[in-house]
């Protein structure tokens, strides 16, 4: 009996080393999974499925579930989750005017400071609010204290994070992008400025029309091309705090006002230098040239005084915050939350660690004392965009478990994600579907990813859903039919589970 066994054994290791796990435990995976494996354009891609029923935590599907993939966008919901158990829902960024020096005679013999906390919604597009209203509030507080004039300067301070706005992870090709602007201490207009141009016939350089906002020290380096073309294959690139940014690609032809998004460079700089032009224009005169912490530091002409505070103004409740940045997958924000939590880390004396890697240690640690299994997550940002973020279905699932049954801010989280079919970047997945608006997922894509994480309401049970392909071929448009094709077989067969 004993030689029978070894032998099955010898067997069974043959066929691994031969044909893989996949061919020898084919029977457990589903039927919908399998065309899904079988297509072409996933054939030599990565791929890992989870399906957990919250509740009872029960398994329903699962496929290389412990394989760490890159989960781009989806890695928001990690953040998302983990800021509404540390931080509380109704927590809420503030940024204060304050000042140094005596006021005599409505002269501030001194410094004005705008002192951020990472606010990411300062004259946010995302938010409802008009254009400056909260600059309006701060002019009004300086107005109350009876300042008229400032004999020395405005200056940012933005030092509560530290200036590697940006993650050493990120791509070269995201840096000075829409989606790629840094996320610092001072933040205004989601870090992003716009560009307008004018193309002319093909072959021709289109000609920059303006900057929204203003940013005069900036230098654009004009490579793009008009071609004949329906849509733009375009983008600006350029690094940190540099006066200089550069246009490659093409644009359409014959286009009158072309926009072109980009990020600002300094935004705390730009801040200061914006904010001391608002004042001026409200009649608030200030003698000396705006700066911030940074500048200010690097010259050794920072000095820490005895300040007042004059005002603070504060964001919307990261309830709505988290909700802005799952459903439109806002970097920003999601960055400058990730941020704020690792200000509750206190590293050693020897350790010399970024923002950045603050809030990736006290992430970690949260779920490890939830009893969560974080060997398999590398978090290098909030926002998902470094591709050397990696992570686990069953990692996501249990997060999300966890967040669907046992966290106070549940139908905070859970309505923080988009339905499918209705809203959000979900808005046109599974449109008119058995699932649509009973799939609320977060999906994420860059460069031959895509994936999404959520959960899906189905016969009165909640299920706790993964999946993450990473390195397909072809185009996304035709893998993100393929997954909402798997989606709605699996839960169509979920009835006779």
């Amino acid at each position: 009996m004993r030689k029978i066994i070894i032998y099955q054994r010898i067997i069974i290791l043959a066929a691994y080393l031969c044909f893989g796990t996949q061919t020898i435990f084919s029977q457990s995976v589903p039927a919908p999974l399998k065309r899904f494996l079988d297509k072409p354009m996933v054939r030599g891609a990565s791929v890992a499925l989870m399906v957990k029923e919250v509740r009872k935590g029960t398994v329903i599907y699962e496929y290389e579930s412990e394989r760490q993939l890159t989960p781009a966008s989806v890695m928001k919901t990690v953040t998302a989750a983990t800021a509404l158990e540390i931080l509380g829902e109704d927590f809420r960024f503030e940024t204060s005017v304050s000042y140094d020096g005596k006021i005599r005679d409505g002269i501030l013999y001194g410094n004005l400071y705008l002192c951020g906390s990472g606010d990411p919604t300062l004259n946010s597009s995302e938010l409802d609010t008009p254009k400056d209203s909260v600059l309006m509030l701060w002019a009004a507080g300086i107005r109350k204290a009876g300042i008229r004039e400032v004999a020395g300067a405005l200056i940012a301070d933005e030092s509560i994070f530290d200036t590697e706005g940006v993650s050493m992870k990120w791509m070269r090709e995201d840096l000075g992008s829409e989606y790629g602007q840094g996320s610092y201490g001072l933040n205004i207009f989601d870090n992003q400025l716009r560009l307008y141009l004018e193309s002319g016939v093909a072959g021709t350089t289109p000609t920059i029309k303006y900057c929204e906002p203003d940013i005069p020290s900036l230098t654009f380096h004009n490579y793009l091309k008009a071609l004949p073309a329906s849509t733009d294959s375009c983008f600006i690139t350029g690094f940190p705090f540099s006066e200089e940014r550069y246009l490659y690609g093409a644009i359409p032809t014959r286009r009158s006002h072309f926009k072109l998004i980009g990020d600002i460079p300094d935004p705390a700089l730009f801040s200061a230098r914006y904010v001391h032009a608002f004042l001026q224009r409200e009649g608030i005169r200030i003698k000396e040239a705006p700066s911030c912490h940074r500048i200010l530091s690097q010259t050794g002409q920072w000095k820490e005084t005895q300040r007042k505070t004059l005002i603070t103004t504060y964001s919307p409740p990261l309830k709505e915050l988290t909700r802005i940045f799952c459903f439109v997958s806002h970097n920003l924000y999601a960055d400058a939350v990730f941020k704020t939590l690792g200000l509750r880390y206190a590293p050693s004396s020897k350790e010399a660690i970024s923002s950045f890697g603050r809030g990736a240690q006290v992430i970690t640690q949260y779920w490890k004392q939830k009893g969560i299994d974080t060997s398999s997550l590398w978090m290098f940002d909030g926002s998902g965009l470094a591709i050397t973020n990696k992570v686990t279905a069953e990692f996501l699932c249990d997060v999300y478990a966890y967040m669907a049954v046992r966290s106070k801010a549940s139908e905070v989280f859970v309505h923080s994600l988009p339905q499918a079919g209705i809203d959000g970047t979900l808005r046109n997945m599974m449109k008119g579907s058995v699932l649509q608006g009973k799939a609320r997922l977060k999906s994420g894509s860059m460069s031959r990813v895509l994936c999404y994480g959520g959960y899906i309401d189905h016969d009165g049970k909640r299920y706790a859903v993964v999946i993450l392909v990473n390195n397909f071929t072809g185009k996304s448009r035709r893998v993100k039919a393929s997954i909402e094709e798997l989606l709605l077989s699996l839960f169509k067969e979920t009835t006779q589970v």
